[in-house]
């Protein structure tokens, strides 16, 4: 019997645990993505993690931009802040497992009335005393100090994972910002040269035009050209101050000139990435890594909340010295302890436990139907990255072939007009198509980028 008794003893010391048993929800998605990885006959490469981000951004400006804003942005500061606060917190409650050890220092006077003495005189008492103890120690019986304990642990590594989060996409939005830049710009330059040669071509035919050669329509048809491409230059100028300013609000700082990108053909390309399987990738994520940990500490909040319809046994203890003054404190014969467990034991709640077990029953399914949105959400975003990777890639090769081509009609539309057989307006359809196509041009080589970056965030960094 005795040998049955010890270790019943033994596991309700150390502290048992009420929380179900945790299981990681089955994958609600698809074991394969809506469209095929592209399978250039290597296996998928590693995911590089967030700390990784120079593998994949490889610009050497804006790798500098990155830096600067990692350094610099206050949203990122405030998720690390939030990382210490939980970690900080989680401290404290693991502290409650473990008794404490206090000092405590007393004294007290009080007087003792004639009615209440013997001999119906009034007596003055003192008393002093010095004594090291336990102040409050609840033995945790039933495992409730230990479930708080891990829902404030995942709670820690949910914050962590959320900063993680908030990093990989700093550094997404820092890129995204930095290629928009790149690209007005090479718009702008682009609308300049199309605007000097504009105004090149006006000039010349005004000059015709005065020697009886063209004529008004000509000339009319030119200068349209001309406002046209002005208006574009002035649109653009704004733009690109616009970036600017969104770049170093992104950052958290003011960023000098000579980092910044010329023009979006000047950049680095983005590295290409190949995510392996859904399962592989997604759970690595951030903020489905996150999601968990909140699931893990709704699932610990459960044994809390069953282990507070049991007696909560807490202990207070000391050891010291009482005596009537300070000098005879440490005498012989002043000697003194104190002992005191306490059982407080829930015999009627009015249904507050039995709501708060709900409660917490219900916070665990919404933190189920949480993580399983969260990988949802992330298969979606992955797939349709793929998806939009492979069309704007062969939409860039339609459109580079529409480039040349109308470069062509642009040249013959010129010199047929030169010759005298077409009118102005041949070379003026011509023109504006081919600035459109190459605007075109410059959009799509920004999308692909786009994309890479995309990709980048959603495969979780």
């Amino acid at each position: 019997m005795k040998s049955k008794i010890i270790p019943v003893l033994i596991l309700i010391w150390s502290g048992c645990s009420l929380a179900p048993r945790y299981s990681r929800p089955s994958m609600p998605a698809p074991q394969e993505w809506s469209a095929d990885v592209p399978d250039n006959g290597q296996p998928a490469e590693p995911v590089p993690s967030v700390t990784d981000w120079r593998k994949v951004f490889t610009d050497p400006g804006m790798q500098s931009v990155i830096e600067r804003a990692l350094n610099s942005n206050r949203s990122l500061r405030v998720a690390a802040l939030k990382v210490e606060r939980a970690a900080a917190m989680y401290r404290i409650q693991k502290s409650e497992l473990n008794p404490g050890l206090g000092v405590a220092a007393s004294s007290q006077r009080y007087r003792i009335p004639e009615k209440m003495s013997s001999d119906n005189e009034a007596t003055i008492y003192s008393e002093y005393s010095v004594g090291v103890g336990i102040p409050t120690w609840e033995i945790d019986f039933f495992g409730r100090l230990r479930s708080l304990k891990n829902a404030a642990l995942n709670q820690y590594l949910a914050t962590d994972n959320a900063r993680a989060a908030t990093e990989i996409s700093l550094v997404s939005a820092v890129a995204g910002s930095y290629l928009i830049l790149a690209a007005d710009r090479e718009l702008l330059e682009l609308a300049r040269s199309t605007l000097g040669s504009n105004e090149a071509s006006y000039d010349m035919i005004v000059k015709s035009r005065d020697l009886g050669i063209a004529t008004d329509l000509d000339a009319n048809q030119a200068r349209s050209l001309v406002e046209s491409a002005r208006a574009e230059v002035a649109r653009l100028s704004g733009s690109v101050q616009t970036d600017q300013n969104m770049l170093s609000l992104i950052v958290g700082d003011s960023i000098e000139p000579g980092i910044l990108p010329g023009g979006l053909n000047a950049v680095e390309p983005i590295a290409e990435l190949h995510p392996g399987l859904p399962s592989d990738v997604l759970l690595s994520r951030p903020d489905i890594m996150a999601a968990e940990h909140l699931l893990m500490a709704a699932n610990a909040n459960i044994g809390a909340a069953r282990a507070a319809f049991f007696p909560r046994v807490s202990l207070t203890a000391a050891f010291g010295t009482l005596g009537p003054d300070i000098a005879s404190l440490f005498d012989a014969g002043t000697r003194t302890w104190n002992f005191a467990p306490q059982i407080v034991a829930p015999i009627f709640a009015s249904g507050s436990l039995r709501a708060n077990l709900a409660a917490t029953r219900a916070s665990r399914e919404i933190a189920v139907a949480e993580y399983e949105g969260a990988i949802q959400q992330a298969f979606a975003e992955v797939s349709n990255a793929i998806v939009e990777s492979e069309a704007l890639a062969g939409e860039r090769t339609a459109v580079e072939g529409l480039v040349t081509a109308l470069e062509e009609s642009h040249r013959l539309a010129v010199a047929r007009y030169d010759a005298g057989f077409d009118s102005y307006l041949q070379v003026l359809v011509a023109e504006r198509s081919l600035f459109s196509a190459r605007q075109r041009l410059v959009g799509l080589r920004l999308a692909e980028q786009a994309n890479r970056v995309t990709l980048f965030k959603v495969i979780g960094g």
